[in-house]
């Protein structure tokens, strides 16, 4: 341990005092000119400049020594020091004032570098959403008013945290005032987007509102001699000329699980019992594109806006994003088989497994651009059918009507369609529709099989998608939309129908 400054002080004191003392007394000396304190006469006196030899060094020390002979015959020495007295106080004053800075830098910087921390964690939060932001400048992707707020949240804490750095500096510093200009800008970026909102999505469910009020008016107000209209088909019967056309993509939302899951499928249950109840399920892959491991159900379309009161669940056999589900029940390619298996949604268990013959699977003969969807379940005003491919069909579409109950097949129709070179595949009215990729912002419904006549053809009907890949699409026959699941994101089309003559 090192002596401490006021120590090592006092101790040079009082070896000074000492040195003082031995000069302070010395021998008597002879009267006569051979004194024994050399280069000293009798009666005479000298300083401490002029001596030299041995004692020169000594002289060192201090400011002034003399030296006579008293009537004695006594030498005597003086010494004069240039402060006999020491501030040893001042100085242990010092080192405590010392100490006690030493132990306030140290608080101040665990504060520092515990803010450094602080900011480092804020600065990864801040470029995520910069990242965010980016994304929605540059894309086409819709967002609700749920995105816009949560953000809003994220800044507005970052901003109080900028505000407790500033006052913890005692001022500011570069980097904070930096992460302070960066927030301000990021706040009005938002604002900005919000009131932008480049998909119109918020603006068009406002006018989709405004328009139903406005045709409820016009069906008040008109008169009993307005012209006659061919009503539409009925929603969920089959009195049509097959599809002619679909609507744009609406964006709908985002799966739950994020931007990485990629692969899956979603949409709306349907019953023919009860066909306008409301059932949402969203059954994301995992990220291997693969395997179904979890899914979600919602009561209403409000509820999978906002991510709330959903019932998550969790299986460890579902493979591909074949899925499908009907009459509340969910329907699944079990995992690395050709067996089929149906899932009660009330109890969450399995109801029935059965072997689909001769199906291919494995990643045989999928979609193109998705892999291990060799099994397509569809679902369409007729009930339950499955899509899929055999080593006898080499390849090509094969279409099979299912017991809904026990799985068992009812009859099974062979296409001249070769599945690999389509992306994807839906029944409506018992008419399958194949599509295939135009680009990565078009597919197009190229293909049809009519099961009830045999028939089979060419289309043209382009589909809009949002994002490159599509991995799915349900029909609904209720509601008449398809649910598409394309890249991640959650998208509904409407779909047109020719209208037989009268």
């Amino acid at each position: 341990m090192k002596p401490s400054l006021s120590f090592l002080l006092a101790l040079l004191f009082f070896l000074g005092q000492a040195a003082g003392d031995l000069w302070d007394v010395g021998p008597p000396l002879p009267s006569s000119s051979s004194s024994s304190f050399p280069g000293v006469d009798s009666g005479s006196s000298y300083s401490s400049s002029h001596s030299s030899g041995g004692r020169g060094s000594v002289s060192q020390f201090f400011s002034n020594v003399t030296g006579f002979v008293d009537d004695r015959g006594t030498c005597q020495c003086s010494v004069s020091l240039p402060d006999t007295t020491f501030p040893v106080d001042r100085v242990e004053r010092l080192e405590f004032t010392a100490h006690a800075l030493s132990e306030k830098f140290e608080k101040e910087l665990s504060k520092v570098k515990e803010y450094v921390q602080l900011i480092s964690v804020y600065e990864k939060k801040l470029l995520n959403l910069t990242v965010r932001i980016e994304i929605m400048e540059k894309d086409i992707i819709s967002y609700t008013e749920l995105d816009f707020e949560l953000i809003k949240v994220e800044v507005k804490e970052m901003e109080k945290l900028v505000i407790q750095l500033k006052e913890s500096f005692g001022g500011s510093s570069e980097i904070v005032d930096q992460l302070e200009v960066e927030i301000r800008n990021m706040t009005l970026l938002v604002e900005k987007l919000e009131t932008l909102d480049k998909n119109n999505v918020l603006a068009i469910r406002k006018e989709i509102v405004a328009l139903k009020n406005k045709l409820k008016e016009c069906e008040a107000s008109k008169g009993e001699n307005a012209p006659l209209v061919r009503p539409s088909p009925t929603p969920g019967s089959c009195g049509h000329g097959g599809v002619v056309n679909v609507s744009k993509p609406s964006v709908v939302q985002l799966n739950w699980k994020g931007f990485s899951y990629k692969y899956g499928a979603w949409g709306r249950d349907h019953s023919s019992q009860h066909p306008n109840k409301e059932l949402y399920w969203v059954a994301p892959l995992n990220t291997d594109g693969r395997l179904l491991e979890y899914y979600r159900l919602y009561n209403t379309i409000d509820d999978l806006l906002l991510y709330i009161n959903a019932r998550e669940l969790r299986i460890t056999y579902g493979q591909g994003s074949g899925t499908a589900v009907y009459n509340n029940n969910m329907y699944v390619n079990l995992y690395n088989t050709r067996n089929i298996a149906r899932i009660n949604l009330t109890t969450h268990s399995v109801a029935v497994t059965q072997t689909l013959p001769d199906a291919a699977y494995n990643n045989r003969f999928s979609y193109a651009n998705v892999a291990w969807q060799d099994i397509d379940f569809a679902v369409d005003e007729n009930g339950l059918w499955v899509i899929y491919s055999t080593e006898a069909s080499t390849g090509n579409m094969v279409i099979s009507k299912l017991n809904d109950t026990t799985l068992e097949v009812l009859n099974t129709w062979y296409t001249k369609q070769y599945k690999p070179s389509a992306s994807n595949a839906f029944m409506v009215c018992g008419v399958l529709y194949a599509t295939r990729t135009l680009n990565t912002r078009a597919e197009e419904i190229f293909y049809y099989y009519d099961t009830n006549t045999g028939k089979e053809g060419k289309l043209d009907i382009v589909m809009w998608k949002m994002q490159e890949k599509v991995q799915s699409i349900n029909y609904n026959p209720f509601d008449r939309k398809l649910y598409v699941y394309n890249d991640g994101y959650l998208l509904n089309y409407d779909l047109f129908v020719l209208q037989k003559p009268q």
